[in-house]
C-alpha cells in the first residue's frame, strides 16, 4: 500500500503563489496515476488536477487551467501542484490520490480510487 502526506498549504493573498507537495511512502508510485482534489467548505469534493504514471500527460480542472501546474518525480516519490495566480475561491483542503488501476487519465478526475487518499493541506485565499 501507498501513503500519501500533503505539505505546502497555508496563507496567502489573490494574487499569490503556493507549491503543494506530496510524498509517497510505502510503494513507488510510478505505478499509481496522481491527482489533486479540493473540497471547500459546505461543498463538494472536487477534482483539480492529474497526471499521469510516466509524467507525460496532465489534465486540469477548467477552473485552474493555465494557472495550476502538476508533475511529478517519480525517483523521489514526489508529487507537486504549483499554483499561479490564486484566488479566493481557491480556497479548499487539498487533497492527494493514487489510483493504480488507471494507466491514462480518461475518467479518473471523476472516478478517483478511494483506497489512497491523503489527509490533506488546508490553501487559504485572501481577496
Amino acid at each position: 500500500q501507498v501513503q500519501l502526506v500533503e505539505s505546502g498549504g497555508g496563507v496567502v493573498q489573490a494574487g499569490g503563489s503556493l507549491r503543494l507537495s506530496c510524498a509517497a511512502s510505502g510503494r513507488s508510485i510510478s505505478n499509481y496515476v496522481m491527482g489533486w482534489f479540493r473540497q471547500a467548505p459546505g461543498k463538494e469534493r472536487e477534482f483539480v488536477a492529474a497526471i499521469n504514471r510516466s509524467g507525460g500527460t496532465t489534465a486540469y480542472a477548467d477552473p485552474v487551467k493555465g494557472r495550476f501546474t502538476m508533475s511529478r518525480d517519480n525517483a523521489k516519490n514526489l508529487v507537486y501542484l504549483q499554483m499561479n495566480s490564486l484566488k479566493p475561491e481557491d480556497t479548499a483542503v487539498y487533497y492527494c490520490n493514487a489510483d493504480p488501476t488507471y494507466y491514462g487519465l480518461s475518467g479518473y478526475g471523476a472516478n478517483p480510487g478511494d483506497d489512497y487518499w491523503g489527509r490533506g493541506t488546508q490553501v487559504t485565499v485572501s481577496s
